[in-house]
């Protein structure tokens, strides 16, 4: 009894601290002006009068709404096409007497210990004319190489007989991934969707190499544009902001950037298990 005690009052402190930052950014981002001012501009975690007002500006139309719904048609798009080709790769790679099959795999576990540079990989998005276009923040990164070993793993896992089965009734491969793979690999097609979702949502580094238009930006780079500028750079944002506290915009900016992923996490969080394990460790 005293160790399940121990173990609930460690959870729930561990619990407690990993959601403190989180409450408190949402408690800074309903905050009006005049709390602000009584609090120095310090965070808060409980506003006395908690205001929508910061959710009301970004999302009013200025560059952060913009951004959002950029980030949202790339991560759509970017999903979309990757679980296509990784699952087309994966099933491919998974298939015994494959032409090619072995050269092809090498060359995709070859990417874990070689990664192109920063420059050729610039040097290669600008030859191919995707500078300034949201393609630079797809294409390069359509495929990841652990996604699909993961999904090789899993369907190497199927049972045979179904595929010798439908094979003597005449399927051929496309028709037998479409019947019998795809159905029952739904797990591990959810996990490495939220990878991928996750990943195109959380797109940085790449958009500010590739993105020169301020106006094709992602919601991470306006974050990081209100975070450490306090506006976004647009010159309308600016004027709406200075009625507004910094941390208040800052903060909702944040949240609103946080939520889509959040929310996806407890539909797919049942698929984890059997997804990843399954494709990683049985492979």
């Amino acid at each position: 009894m005293a160790g399940r005690t121990l173990k609930f009052v460690v959870l729930t402190a561990i619990t407690l601290v990993v959601l403190y930052p989180f409450g408190l950014a949402v408690g800074t981002s309903l905050m009006g002006r005049a709390e602000s001012i009584a609090n120095g501009g310090s965070y808060v975690l409980w506003p006395s009068h908690p205001t929508f007002e910061a959710y009301e500006l970004i999302l009013s139309g200025g560059s952060a709404t913009r951004s959002v719904l950029i980030s949202i048609g790339i991560t759509l798009t970017g999903t979309a096409l990757s679980l296509i080709c990784t699952v087309f790769l994966g099933y491919a790679l998974s298939r015994r007497g494959m032409l090619g099959g072995k050269p092809i795999l090498l060359m995709v576990l070859a990417t874990f210990l070689f990664t192109p540079g920063m420059i050729p990989s610039y040097l290669m998005v600008k030859e191919l004319g995707m500078i300034d276009t949201y393609q630079s923040l797809i294409v390069p990164v359509l495929v990841n190489a652990f996604n699909v070993v993961v999904v090789r793993s899993f369907f190497q896992n199927l049972p045979e007989e179904l595929f010798e089965a439908a094979r003597m009734d005449g399927c051929g491969d496309f028709r037998m991934m479409w019947r019998i793979a795809l159905p029952l690999s739904k797990a591990v097609i959810a996990v490495v969707g939220l990878f991928y979702a996750v990943s195109y949502w959380n797109t940085f580094f790449t958009a500010i190499l590739y993105i020169n238009d301020q106006t094709k930006h992602p919601i991470q780079v306006v974050l990081r544009q209100y975070i450490f500028r306090g506006t976004a750079a647009t010159g309308s944002d600016v004027a709406i902001v200075r009625d507004l506290p910094a941390s208040s915009v800052q903060m909702a900016v944040l949240i609103t950037a946080l939520v889509p992923i959040l929310l996806a996490y407890p539909f797919l969080q049942k698929y984890f298990t059997k997804g990843v394990l399954t494709g990683a460790i049985k492979g």
